[in-house]
């Protein structure tokens, strides 16, 4: 026997109730896991509040982790009992104890990487890899706005961003906040709830405005980062910790010819070699110590619910993990 989260009905953190399970021997394809660090995701709270509809009910959400492998499938190659893992599943399941996996969605963790790196991390190093390597290759010199820089993507983002040169403009809501994105490298920190960030931008660059503008907040700021960019510049919208974006006019994009992006992870990492080349890049970024894991808030599997709101306020920085 063992437990997990489990959500019956859609609705507020009360939702998440923590639950004996059964775990069944793998299949042929399967691997059998003990979860030694789960992540906590915004995604995780669309899925239980039901804006995202993607996890059948009664269900387990949770979509990365950590684990020791404990049983391996017959025709399971390349992963045998002992070894670690780290794994991004679609499918949902990582708010538990034990669980079977896919085999083919797991990745091994290389022994400089620990499973508390690993379990905060790894969606999280694989969105900034996506943002920065990907959905807009940044270069040197470049000017980016990053809301919510403190956050558990913003920090990592910010980061990786300097390191390739780029001058970081950063949005936060606190003091304390801000002090977090300069530790991280922020050329410039706007305290949102105290300054016009659209007005904070032209006078930082002159009125040029920015190349790129990365946005995981959404409704909030959706409509002022659009007026931040300058000409040719790109919106990634990642996010709507605030809320969703709501419909608008495209024919505004064309005042400066302007370009809008809203990439999933998922689409990115689609092929089992997609998934180990941007997997090894994160690896690598950590090992470098270009991203750090930077968990704010450690807390046990049984009070996902209390990680969840915790999340929602927004009153964390960093990463937030439930141990089982």
């Amino acid at each position: 026997m063992s437990h997990a989260i489990v959500l019956r009905d859609t609705g507020g953190p009360e939702k998440l109730q923590y639950e004996p399970v059964d775990v069944a021997a793998p299949g042929p394809d399967e691997l059998q896991i003990r979860h030694t660090v789960i992540g906590v995701n915004f995604h995780d709270t669309y899925v239980r509040s039901g804006l995202y509809d993607t996890l059948k009910l009664p269900g387990i959400p949770g979509l990365e982790a950590a684990a020791v492998v404990e049983k391996a499938g017959a025709r399971v190659r390349g992963f045998a009992a002992g070894d670690r893992i780290a794994y991004i599943d679609t499918a949902y399941g990582a708010y538990s104890e034990r669980r079977l996996l896919q085999a083919s969605l797991a990745v091994r963790l290389p022994d400089s990487i620990t499973d508390e790196a690993a379990g905060s991390l790894f969606i999280k190093g694989l969105t900034v890899c996506m943002l920065l390597r990907k959905v807009h290759p940044v270069r040197a010199r470049q000017t980016l706005l990053i809301h919510a820089a403190a956050g558990g993507v913003g920090q990592p983002l910010v980061r990786w961003a300097k390191h390739l040169g780029a001058t970081v403009i950063a949005t936060v809501g606190s003091e304390e906040k801000a002090a977090i994105a300069r530790q991280c490298g922020a050329d410039h920190v706007i305290l949102y709830r105290r300054e016009n960030f659209v007005d904070r931008i032209a006078q930082i660059t002159g009125g040029r405005g920015v190349e790129v503008v990365y946005d995981s907040v959404g409704k909030d700021t959706f409509s002022g980062s659009l007026d931040c960019l300058d000409y040719l510049g790109t919106l990634v919208n990642f996010g709507q910790s605030s809320g969703p974006v709501a419909p608008f006019a495209i024919a505004r994009l064309s005042a400066k010819s302007n370009t809008i992006v809203r990439p999933m992870l998922f689409h990115y990492i689609r092929g089992r070699a997609a998934l180990e080349a941007m997997a090894a890049e994160s690896f690598e970024a950590i090992d470098q110590g270009i991203i750090r894991p930077e968990v704010g808030l450690r807390l046990p599997l049984s009070r996902a619910a209390e990680a969840h709101v915790r999340l929602e306020s927004r009153a964390t920085t960093g990463q937030i993990v439930l141990v089982p």
